[in-house]
C-alpha cells in the first residue's frame, strides 16, 4: 500500500531516504529552505524514481512562524500522512543565533519539528498506523534554560547536543500524549557521510546509507511498530537508553512547559 510521507531536508540522508521511498511508489512530500534547491531535488527524484506523486513545500525551519504556515500547507494540501520524518537539521552555522534571538541549532533542530508536528497531528491522525521517526544524535547534553530561551550562547557542539536531547525528551512525552502514533528517537549513526558531517568535522566514519537504512526500517517495517516512545542507537544497531533526562518526568515537564512559553512567544 503507498504511503503519505513528509519528510525534510534536501541533502544527506533525508534525500536518499526520500529518493528510497519514492522508488517504492509511496506520496512523497519534502520541505527545504532554498527554493531553487527544493525544486531541483523533486526534480530529480521524480525522474530517477519514476514516480510522479513528490512535492515540495518551502520553509525556512530557523523562522518558528515559518514552521507554522507550513502545517497550514500541509493540512491544505495533504490528504493524509502515514509517515512524518523528522529529520531537517543544523550544526555548522555562519551565525549561532536567528533572526528572533534564538539558539538556530535549537530553533531547526527542535523548535522547529515540535512546531510541526504538533500542528499537522490532525493529518497524522488520519493516516494508517502513523509512525514519527525524530532525528536525535549520539551527541546529548542536559538542556539549559537559556540555550533554550536564546539568552546564553554556547559553542556549536553544546548547542547541538542540547537540542538533540531537546527532541528527544519530547519525542517521549509526546508518545505518551499519542497512543496511537508511533514515535521513536534515532541516533542514524555517529559522523555518516554526510554534507552535515563532513562540515562539521571534515571526516566520516559512515557511509550514509547506514543512516538511511535505519531511517526506513523504523519508518517502514512491522516489527517496529509496537516501539514507540522509544530511542534507537544505531552506533549500537539496537533499541537503547537515550541520556538519563529522557526518562526524568520532571524535567521533561519543565522543557515542555518552556518550550511552550517560547513557541507561544514567537507566534502570536
Amino acid at each position: 500500500m503507498n504511503k503519505h510521507i513528509l519528510i525534510g531536508s534536501t541533502d544527506g540522508i533525508g534525500k536518499l531516504t526520500a529518493l528510497k521511498l519514492a522508488k517504492e511508489g509511496h506520496h512523497v512530500y519534502l520541505h527545504g529552505r532554498n527554493e531553487a534547491k527544493l525544486n531541483t531535488v523533486v526534480s530529480e527524484l521524480k525522474e530517477v524514481s519514476n514516480n510522479k506523486n513528490i512535492k515540495g513545500f518551502v520553509t525556512d525551519f530557523s523562522d518558528i512562524k515559518a514552521v507554522k504556515q507550513l502545517a497550514g500547507l500541509i493540512k491544505n494540501e495533504v490528504p493524509k500522512l502515514d509517515i512524518l520524518i523528522n529529520n531537517a537539521g543544523i550544526y555548522k552555522s555562519p551565525t549561532d543565533k536567528t533572526k528572533a534571538g534564538l539558539d538556530i541549532r535549537m530553533a531547526v533542530n527542535y523548535f522547529a519539528p515540535v512546531v510541526l508536528t504538533d500542528n499537522i497531528v490532525s493529518v497524522l491522525d488520519k493516516g494508517t498506523n502513523a509512525r514519527i521517526i525524530n532525528l536525535s544524535s549520539a551527541a546529548q547534553s542536559t538542556v539549559q534554560k537559556g540555550v533554550l530561551t536564546g539568552d546564553a550562547t554556547v559553542n556549536a557542539s553544546e548547542s547541538y547536543a542540547q537540542s538533540k536531547l531537546a527532541i528527544t525528551m519530547w519525542s517521549f512525552k509526546f508518545a505518551q500524549e499519542h497512543p496511537n502514533i508511533t514515535t521513536i528517537a534515532v541516533n542514524p549513526g555517529s559522523l555518516l557521510n554526510t554534507k552535515m558531517a563532513n562540515e562539521a568535522y571534515g571526516q566520516h566514519w559512515s557511509p550514509a546509507e547506514k543512516g538511511v537504512d535505519i531511517l526506513y526500517d523504523l519508518a517502514m517495517s512491522e516489527r517496529n511498530k509496537n516501539q514507540s516512545g522509544t530511542y534507537f542507537d544505531n552506533d549500537r544497531g539496537m533499541f537503547s537508553n537515550a541520556h538519563p533526562n529522557a526518562y526524568d518526568a520532571d524535567k521533561i515537564k519543565s522543557l515542555l512547559t518552556l518550550t511552550e512559553a517560547i513557541i507561544s512567544n514567537y507566534i502570536k
